[in-house]
């Protein structure tokens, strides 16, 4: 069962914090609130997030430095963040939030639809990477030697190869529809980017799990 992903949301302001709730609300994942930097920070130190929607403007520590803070640290620094900021800040709040490492910058008041549509990108290729991460898990458990059934039985090499395999090509097309969907509607270039490297991740994996197919070198000195 696939658990649902977190998505961080960060403001000083408890209306906004509704609001942001509201309108992503219908993608039916986990909502996580923090109302200052010092708060989202604590939240990061225990639990993953797909995505963080971080206030700019806040008392005690803005949206840049709490940006800073997350991208200094290894456990967050991947961790997608889109700014929210007034539309009276004018470009130069832009050009602060991509060089904290920002994927994106949204000025205040935004379309609804936009926002989750965008969210909803950063979700999928979550998703998409915690699938990777799994298959990747039983590859390694099958070259230890540790690929075993819950009841204590090992499985035989061809069937647990035949099992990775299947579940590898579901993630596949899964990774190659969202990356064609990504493309027909010019999606953000960081996503798109996102989601080339997954596919990269995909490719190396099942050139590893062909290799240790019976029939090829590889194969066989992994079984053997």
């Amino acid at each position: 069962m696939v658990q649902k992903a977190k998505i961080l949301l960060v403001d000083d302001r408890p209306e906004n914090l509704l609001a942001l709730e509201a309108i992503l609300s219908a993608l039916d994942q986990t909502l996580v609130r923090a109302s200052s930097g010092e708060e989202a920070l604590k939240a990061l130190l225990t639990d993953d997030f797909a995505v963080i929607l971080l206030d700019v403007q806040m008392p005690g520590m803005d949206g840049f430095e709490t940006a800073a803070h997350i991208k200094r640290r290894e456990r967050t620094r991947d961790i997608p963040i889109i700014f929210l900021t007034a539309i009276n800040h004018g470009p130069h709040h832009t050009f602060r939030g991509y060089a904290a490492g920002a994927v994106d910058c949204i000025s205040k008041p935004f379309d609804p639809w936009v926002l989750r549509a965008k969210v909803s990108v950063f979700v999928e290729l979550y998703m998409k990477n915690c699938q990777l991460r799994e298959q990747a898990a039983l590859l390694r458990l099958q070259l230890e030697g540790g690929g075993k059934e819950a009841a204590g039985e090992a499985k035989e090499p061809a069937g647990l190869l035949a099992e990775l395999s299947a579940r590898l090509a579901a993630v596949e097309e899964q990774a190659e529809a969202l990356s064609k969907q990504l493309g027909d509607e010019s999606t953000d270039a960081a996503a798109v980017a996102t989601a080339a490297h997954l596919e990269r991740k995909l490719t190396g994996l099942r050139r590893a799990l062909d290799a240790l197919e019976p029939g090829t070198s590889g194969g066989q000195a992994a079984v053997n």
